[in-house]
Order: structure tokens, then sequence, then C-alpha cells
């Protein structure tokens, strides 16, 4: 078909040339948003008395009809168009006839679809942090139920010290509050409207981009023409801050791997997460974690794409900036994914407490609490360290636990012992000695997650 822009030349281009020119194959995803953009701009233009009211109703029912024929399906996008806004624009034209050309009247496909772009991204930013605020929820509903769930802290995945599953799950609750925190940032930081910045330098027409901007939901518009076509850090930022809950989810997928093997036996699965193996009948494999942690690195690609293709392009815009579209699309729709099936997975998965506690005990997690026993029963810190790791490793060869050591074999060790050493060394007493804010103690833990359910009601 005859492009919209085809007014300067005397040849067709050349099929090869024009396939490889095309985004309609991946920029139809911003059909909602080309509509919506196209609506508010012709009513700012009916206002300003740049078209008549008739000519704004007409186009607006056009471009209304269009949208509700793509989305009942009786009105397919093809590729016999060159982007999505060729799309509307056309079949605008063939709907009104030549009132539909008037459609681009003071706007450029630069800012149109810088327009549409940040659109879709500010959309996208609000369904991340749902999908974030609803995994919040599900661990704030874990560590609620199990602040005296014992286990295992770990440094350099050796036991450390005892903390409870609620202190654990804390922790992460924390890292996906950053996160919402940086959805927060970047949709107050890109709400800023670009329509209206024409190519690079403005229009002639009497536009009111602050009308434009307040329809569109917007603080205001943008403050630089050029700025406004050739920006794209809301969508380095955003690719930022999905990389880096990915991350989050993959550090996380990687404990539940380790917890679900048969070493550990800290957690169970559910049947509906798992897959088992086609030749082993014994298995039970941690799938979605794993492929959580897999698709990482695919997110981390489209940020590291996208930084290389802005680094070089000068002002204002280039044809390069199209490559900001396919993997950002895929790298949103990806950490959704992974966001959702995670969470699935948390909220069915089932907490072996036994076990847990177990590990925790037989791990010499209570070996610092040990020391401190001696230092509060008057033995230096340096020499109370030394007692305890011979105190350690006499348990390793004897095969015991701190706690089934007898009073005389403690003795032997340090005179200093005395009977409430057991008590001095339960799990139950080393984690409710640490009473700061934001350790596993129990009043510290309470604390915490009061302030948790304060945030999620906001």
């Amino acid at each position: 078909m005859a492009q919209l822009w085809g007014g300067r030349f005397t040849k067709d281009t050349d099929k090869l040339v024009y396939n490889f020119n095309a985004s309609i194959s991946f920029d139809q995803k911003l059909f909602e948003q080309d509509i919506e953009g196209s609506i508010a701009h012709v009513v700012m233009l009916e206002k300003q008395k740049i078209l008549t009211a008739e000519e704004k109703d007409a186009i607006v029912k056009g471009l209304t009809e269009i949208r509700s024929d793509v989305e009942q399906g009786t009105l397919q996008i093809t590729d016999a168009y060159e982007d999505i806004h060729s799309f509307v624009e056309a079949n605008l034209i063939d709907r009104i006839g030549d009132t539909g050309k008037k459609l681009h009247t003071g706007r450029s496909r630069n800012d149109q679809v810088a327009l549409d772009m940040r659109l879709y991204t500010r959309g996208e930013v609000l369904k991340t942090d749902a999908l974030l605020k609803e995994l919040l929820q599900v661990i704030l509903d874990i560590m609620k139920a199990n602040t005296e769930t014992y286990m295992p802290g770990f440094t350099h995945l050796q036991k450390a010290q005892p903390i409870t599953l609620a202190h654990h799950m804390g922790a992460y609750f924390e890292m996906f509050k950053r996160d919402r925190q940086r959805m927060t940032d970047i949709y107050n930081r890109m709400n800023y409207c670009p329509l209206g910045s024409g190519a690079l330098a403005g229009t002639t027409y009497p536009l009111d981009r602050e009308y434009t901007a307040s329809l569109l939901g917007f603080e205001g518009p943008t403050q630089n023409s050029m700025d406004s076509v050739a920006d794209r850090d809301y969508i380095i930022e955003f690719m930022a801050a999905l990389s880096t809950i990915m991350m989050h989810l993959s550090r996380f997928s990687e404990e539940i791997i380790i917890w679900n093997s048969n070493e550990y036996q800290f957690v169970e699965i559910d049947d509906a997460y798992s897959t088992g193996s086609s030749i082993m009948p014994q298995k039970k494999n941690p799938d979605i974690a794993e492929l959580v942690r897999g698709k990482t690195g695919r997110v981390y690609g489209a940020l590291v794409s996208i930084l290389t293709t802005m680094k070089g392009i000068p002002l204002a815009y280039n044809k390069d900036m199209q490559e900001d579209k396919e993997l950002t699309f895929d790298a949103i729709d990806t950490v959704k994914g992974c966001i959702a099936l995670f969470t699935g997975m948390l909220r069915t998965m089932k907490f072996n407490k036994e076990i847990m506690e177990k590990s925790a005990m037989n791990g010499f997690t209570n070996a610092t609490d040990a020391a401190d026993y001696l230092v509060n029963h008057g033995v230096p810190f340096r020499d109370a360290h030394s007692i305890i790791g011979k105190l350690v490793l006499t348990c390793i060869e004897k095969g015991k636990a701190i706690h089934e050591m007898s009073m005389e074999e403690l003795k032997e060790i340090s005179p200093v012992f005395e009977p409430d050493i057991y008590d001095a060394v339960s799990l139950k007493t080393c984690v409710e000695k640490r009473l700061t804010i934001g350790a596993p103690g129990p009043e510290a833990m309470q604390q915490v997650i009061s302030l948790c359910e304060e945030y999620l009601a906001k």
C-alpha cells in the first residue's frame, strides 16, 4: 500500500527494505495507546478551534469503532501497514474520508510514538507494582504464621545463627518493597506528556499541551521538544528496575531450589508447580524456581540492549530508537509472568518446620550464644571464642549437638559452664534475646510485621 509519507518519493521502497524498516509486527502492542492518544489529540484540536466539532466527532467515532472492531476480531492488524500509526490512520481515512486526514494535524510520528510508548510503559509499571504487592502479601502471610518457626540463618551457605522463618521471609519483603518504591519513582519521573513536541521542534499550530496532558492523566507536558522525542530514560529505568526484581526473584528461587533438595528438605513445592523426570520416577523438580532463575538473564539482556542502543544516538529522533520495543515488551511480559508464577508457588509451598528447627540445632547456630554465655560469666570474649571453638570440635568428634553434651563433658571444656547453659543455647532463647528492631526476636518481629501491614494497607 502507499505510505503516508510517500509524497517525496518517486518509486516504491524495496520490499526487503520495507520489511526491515517496518515495526507493525511488534508495535501493534501499542494499539490501545495509539487510539487513546489520538482521541485526546483531536479533542484538544477542537478545543483550540483547529478542528470543527463535527470533524472532531467524526474522528473520535471512527477511532472508537476501529478500536471496537479490533477488540472483537472483525478488523485484523496486518503487515500490510508499516506501523500501528499507519494502520490506525489509514483505516480511519477509509471509514470517514478526508476528515480522517486531519487526525495528524500538529503531530509527528516522533511525538506520537514517544507518547504511545510512554503510555504503555506507565501502564505496565502499575501492573508490575500490583503483582509485587500481591507477592508481598503472600510473604507477609508466611511471616505472620512463622514467628516461632526456627531455622538456621546462613553466611557463605554455612549455618551461622538461629533465626525464624518469619525473619528470613522479612528480608525478601524488604527487597520487594524497595522494588515497589522504584515503580513509584519511575512513574512519577516519567509522567509527563511528549505529545505536541512534533518531529523535534514543536509546531506552529496553537496546541494546548497542558490540556492534552491532563486528558491523558499526565502531570503536565514535557519541557523540551527535542528531549521529548529522543528520551528513553524511563524505559532504561524500568528495565533496570525489572532486572533488580528478577535478581531478587532469582536469589529467592535459588534458596527454594536448595531447600527443596533431598539434603535439606526444608520445603515441599506443590505438585502444581513441580514436574517429574521422564525416566526417574522419584524426582520432583523445582521447575518454576529454576525457570525464574534462568529467565533473569533474559531480562538483563533487555537492559543491556537498550543501554547499548541509546549510547551513541545524537539528538533528536533516530530510527535506532525503534529497537526500544521488542526486547522491552518481552522483558515486561517475562517479569510479570515470573512474579505471578512465583507468588503462586510460594503461596502453596509447605515448610517442614521440624526439619528446619533440627537443622538449626545440629548446625551449631547457637555457638555464638554459647560464647556470649561465657562472656556473661566473666570470660574475656577472645578466650570464650576459643573455648567454644574447642567445644564445637568435640561435639563434631562425638556426633552431638551442644545441647546434647552432658554437664560433665561441658565442664571438661570449661569449668565456667553451669546447668543454665542448656537454656542459654536453646533456639528459643537464642532468638528471643535478639530484640533490636530488625532482629528475629518476637517483639522486634511483631513490630516489623505491624509496619509491613500498615505499608500494604496504604
